[in-house]
Formats: structure tokens, C-alpha cells, sequence
């Protein structure tokens, strides 16, 4: 009989409830604790087989009657920015982004409730406190930073930061073969800047310039508006039951 080892992570199933994305459907997920000294290992492995990361638990959809959710990663290497693309990097080409310590601050949670109450007023992150918001940042065992966005001052080039008012935040996960982007927020009135889609941009670059391979958004939904925006950065892959595919 092979015994597993003491580290081994332990899986749990939640109970069913209402989904986020789709109406009228059920969602369950399957779960584990990332703590440890081998907690950045773990949540690389877990990451390539579709889990994504909240604080220190590490989750995977598992709807008993539904395979929507799929993850997705972005190929940097051969990823081109379409014309939309390129109109929206040019636009808030005034920004620049500083990776900072995954420290909460009230200027950040501050930006965070715009944000929701703008876009998610309805959803369930609605209700969180600061202390909320601190968990969601600053609970995690493996590598994590937050990435602020400012304008770009006179010593921006040479600083590598900006400065002013907060433009947007994402939390980024450092990985072995990319970087992930387990979430961002932006000033709900900068609408023209297309805030989100120069973030995942500017996180390509990055990828790209520390030789990772992918930029890891989550799970693409098809038929959810929400998440309609992953399947725009191509080439990308999907996990499948067969493992990541290409989709050009």
C-alpha cells in the first residue's frame, strides 16, 4: 500500500450554490489550503491543472452538470495586440505601473470600493470591509505582489514608478512559467482608458521581459458577458479534458 506523503494537499468539496456567471445554473468547487513550505510548488501544479488562488486556498469549478468555466493563458511570445488593442495602450500610455509589496492600503481599498460599487454592487465581494480587502491581499504563502498604476512623472523612466492619484490595481501571482493575474480593479470613471485591457497588457510586457511564458486571466466563460473579454488575447490556450490547447 503507498502511502502519501505528510504534505500531500487534502481536497474538499463546497456545497452547491447559486453561479456567478450563468443564470439559472448551480456552481461547486473542489478546494485545498496552500500553506507551507511547499506552498508556491503546489500552487504552480495546481495552477496548470485549472485551480486558480484566493488568499491561501487554491479552487477548481465542479459542476456536476456544467463545464463552462474554462482556464486560460496567454501565449506571450507570439501574443500581438490587435488594432483595439493597440488604441487602448496608447490611451493610457500616460500610466505606468510600480510592483509593490502585497501590503492593503486605505487608498487602494478606497479605489476598490468605486470599483465595486460601479461594476459588482450586486455581486458577493460587495460587502467587504478593509480588513476584507487586507486578507484578499496580503494572504498568501507563495509570491505576490500588487501592481500600482499612476501617471508617469518626470522621473518615471529612471524611478519605474508614478505618482498622483491611483489609477488601478492588480494582484499578481509570480509563477514558474508566468505571471497570474488573480485580480484587478480600476477608476470606474476612466472608462475611455479601457483600464483592464491595458492592465493584461502591461503584464504580457512583463511576462515578457522576465522570459515567462504565460499570463494566466482565469477562466473564460462562454456565454458570460463578464468574462467575454478573456477570449480576445490570442493566440491563447485552454484547458481541456485532453490538457491546454491552442485557440488562434
Amino acid at each position: 500500500m503507498t502511502r502519501e506523503p505528510r504534505d500531500a494537499p487534502q481536497f474538499y468539496l463546497t456545497a452547491s450554490a447559486a453561479c456567478p456567471y450563468l443564470p439559472g445554473r448551480e456552481e461547486r468547487k473542489v478546494f485545498t489550503h496552500v500553506v507551507g513550505r511547499r506552498a508556491r510548488e503546489l500552487n504552480d501544479l495546481l495552477t496548470l491543472s485549472g485551480f486558480r488562488r484566493s488568499q491561501t486556498i487554491a479552487y477548481r469549478p465542479a459542476c456536476e452538470h456544467c463545464r463552462a468555466c474554462v482556464s486560460v493563458r496567454i501565449k506571450v511570445d507570439e501574443f500581438r495586440p490587435t488594432r483595439s488593442m493597440r488604441r487602448a495602450q496608447l490611451g493610457s500610455d500616460d500610466l505606468i505601473g510600480e510592483i509593490r509589496a502585497n501590503e492593503a492600503t486605505a487608498e487602494q481599498y478606497s479605489l476598490f470600493r468605486a470599483y465595486l460599487d460601479s461594476r459588482h454592487y450586486d455581486g458577493g465581494m460587495a460587502d467587504m470591509t478593509m480588513l476584507d480587502y487586507a486578507m484578499m491581499i496580503e494572504d498568501s504563502h507563495i509570491e505576490t505582489a500588487v501592481v500600482e498604476y499612476r501617471r508617469r512623472g518626470p522621473d518615471a523612466r529612471i524611478l519605474g514608478r508614478g505618482e498622483g492619484d491611483l489609477y488601478a490595481v492588480c494582484l499578481t501571482d509570480f509563477l514558474a512559467d508566468g505571471l497570474s493575474m488573480v485580480y484587478s480593479f480600476y477608476d470606474p470613471d476612466a472608462e475611455d482608458r479601457s483600464l483592464g485591457t491595458f492592465m493584461i497588457l502591461d503584464h504580457i510586457e512583463r511576462a515578457r521581459m522576465l522570459g515567462l511564458e504565460h499570463v494566466y486571466l482565469g477562466y473564460w466563460v462562454e456565454g458570460s458577458r463578464k468574462m467575454a473579454y478573456k477570449a480576445r488575447f490570442r493566440p491563447q490556450e485552454r484547458l481541456g479534458p485532453d490538457g491546454w490547447s491552442r485557440v488562434d
